[in-house]
């Protein structure tokens, strides 16, 4: 079940290569449906919190009449960074699920463990791992192309 939800994910993350934004997708899905789906759009809107994550947090709080996501689980390809580590717990999701892991930025595994800290007011389930090599891959291609001084759409980017 959750390689199914995670392919769905890998397709967001593949929309935003398309679009030319670090390819992250999100899925959430609630009693076996995916109820939001999302992928980076940062460049796109010019917003530093445009996260897959925060992105289809925002539609599920919407499609489920409320910001409580407690039957929720949410599939990312990659390891949520510390702002979404926070959107997650704030939303009370219960189960992340994620592919790749990020130790530049991850907040789940790597530099933090936001999720299990138990002097926070909510706990989530983490299962890690899922087409881990996949969602990685998807990653590593799009930055590697990226690092190319050709392929560099802003001074400094990627140093």
């Amino acid at each position: 079940m959750h390689e199914f939800f995670m392919r769905s994910a890998l397709q967001q993350a593949e929309r935003a290569l398309g679009e030319d934004e670090v390819p992250v997708g999100a899925v959430i899905v609630r009693n076996e449906r995916i109820i939001a789906a999302a992928h980076n759009q940062r460049e796109q809107l010019r917003d530093p919190t445009a996260h897959a994550e925060m992105i289809a947090i925002t539609q599920a709080a919407e499609a489920v009449g409320g910001w409580r996501l407690l039957e929720c689980t949410l599939y990312v390809t990659l390891e949520p960074c510390p702002m979404c580590a926070g959107a997650i717990l704030q939303a009370r999701i219960p189960t992340l699920v994620f592919g790749a892991l990020d130790p530049k930025a991850g907040a789940v595994s790597s530099l933090f463990r936001l999720l299990g800290d138990a002097r926070l007011n909510h706990e989530t389930e983490v299962v890690h791992g899922v087409l881990g090599g996949d969602c990685g891959r998807i990653l590593s291609d799009f930055f590697s192309r990226r690092r190319r001084p050709e392929n560099r759409s802003h001074p400094g980017e990627f140093n």
